[in-house]
């Protein structure tokens, strides 16, 4: 093979081959001959690619993260700054940094009450996967060695090392990398479109299925606030108060996966303070550091954290927890969010783009927009009246919307899911709603779209 020539001297072509040629991309299907789309600039909410085109980023660099924006070169100085002081040092044993330390006081400031330790991963799948060890690790040193079922939903998603794969409900995800760890159950997602009496369904199910395993043998339940990639399913007022009393009642600990919905993006700074619940996990990532540094964070409750930690520890570790850049960009990152008062503009903008979005339910394949701060969803549909999913106009989205618009909107299923950065002003939001009008005007419910 010939040397590769710099990065500087490479062409957008020879990128695009290097791309095709070597790189393994999650989710995507080699035979399907997408072209390589290599992106090489960030500002605010737009993003640019290697041969100059520009695009409108609804999508928080296509995996919910981006809350700040991009180019921020504040955060480019914390990481500047923070490497030239001390790049890295591990956090095993008693050994920590002061990016570290700020950072967990700063994110027991921000939780809900109760919740006082803090556990840093690398992102969303190991923030999942340790709340379901430690969840286990605290039944069993408490004498519940039985105790080790995790319920999940049906279309709820967590990540995708091994456990956090088994806590995800949705097949795709399960076919052909077995066996999963077991212990693992998903009852049906709260999805109140096509679910009359959505709270009182969901509440009888969970407690028949207490019933049936029997509540000494179930550790925790984890859920999303809100569905990310099950569609943004925004669950009724009732439900998350409700499920929680049922869980306290049986001894069950609740985790909430707030890697999506975590540091703001529902309008406030987590998902349960929607619904005023007091979980005993918070799962986060992403929004830790909007997607600048790989990081997250497991933030857990002190009478859960104090007998997991107890007289033996806590066995595992990662290499890069509580990483002295990562922690040094996330203080930065919330910093931001706090000094302009982003969490306000997701309110004001979320619901702007959310009322902006009803005209969409005059087209024949909308069914419903719905949507909580700045995670909002669009329903996608065969029939109105029967609401069958237009699986098949969904796929078809996915490799024609951005490249027909110039605006990244994200399709999970027969969804389109829109998680845009915090700041979005109305401008951009008309031009979200603008974009996908005109295209699903085009568009029919078996996936045809007409040029």
């Amino acid at each position: 093979m010939a040397p590769s020539p710099s990065t500087t001297s490479a062409t957008a072509d020879t990128l695009r081959a290097w791309d095709a040629e070597h790189i393994i991309h999650p989710q995507l299907v080699r035979a399907d001959r997408l072209e390589p789309v290599v992106m090489v600039k960030g500002e605010g909410a737009y993003v640019t690619d290697i041969t100059g085109r520009r695009y409108l980023d609804a999508t928080g660099s296509g995996l919910w993260c981006g809350q700040v924006g991009h180019g921020r070169a504040e955060l480019a100085e914390a990481a500047r700054s923070q490497i030239a002081e001390l790049e890295f040092f591990g956090s095993f044993w008693n050994y920590s940094t002061e990016p570290a330390i700020r950072l967990a006081r700063k994110l027991t400031e921000l939780a809900t009450p109760g919740i006082e330790q803090v556990y840093f991963t690398t992102g969303g799948s190991e923030s999942n996967e340790i709340a379901f060890m430690m969840a286990r690790l605290y039944h069993h040193r408490r004498g519940e060695s039985d105790r080790n079922v995790i319920i999940g939903r049906k279309n709820g998603y967590h990540g995708i090392t091994y456990a956090s794969r088994a806590a995800t409900g949705i097949d795709m995800y399960h076919t052909g990398v077995g066996p999963l760890p077991e212990g693992f159950i998903h009852l049906s997602a709260p999805d109140p479109y096509r679910m009359p009496d959505c709270t009182d369904v969901c509440v009888a199910e969970l407690e028949e299925a207490i019933e049936r395993i029997g509540e000494s043998r179930i550790a925790a339940m984890v859920g999303e606030p809100i569905l990310g990639v099950g569609g943004m399913l925004v669950p009724p007022e009732d439900y998350w108060p409700r499920i929680h009393e049922v869980l306290k009642a049986h001894g069950i600990l609740l985790m909430l996966d707030e890697v999506v919905s975590g540091y703001g993006r529902t309008g406030s700074w987590w998902g349960a303070d929607q619904w005023g619940i007091e979980p005993d996990f918070l799962n986060t990532a992403k929004g830790l550091t909007s997607g600048y540094f790989p990081l997250g964070a497991t933030l857990v409750r002190d009478s859960v954290a104090d007998v997991v930690m107890g007289s033996e520890g806590f066995p595992n570790g990662f290499t890069y927890s509580g990483h002295a850049v990562g922690c040094a960009i996330a203080l930065e990152n919330l910093a931001i969010i706090e000094r302009e008062h982003l969490i306000d503009n997701v309110r004001e903008m979320g619901a702007y783009l959310l009322a902006q979005m009803q005209s969409l339910l005059d087209l024949d394949v909308v069914g419903e927009v719905r949507g909580r701060g700045l995670m909002l969803g669009i329903e996608l549909v065969v029939d109105k009246e029967t609401k069958e999913p237009a699986l098949a106009l969904g796929k078809a989205l996915g490799s024609r919307f951005v490249q027909d618009t110039g605006v990244f909107v994200r399709n999970v299923a027969n969804a389109l899911v829109l998680s845009p950065p915090f700041v979005f002003d109305r401008a951009q939001c008309d031009a979200v709603v603008e974009a996908i009008g005109s295209m699903l005007e085009r568009c029919s419910p078996d996936g045809t779209i007409r040029d």
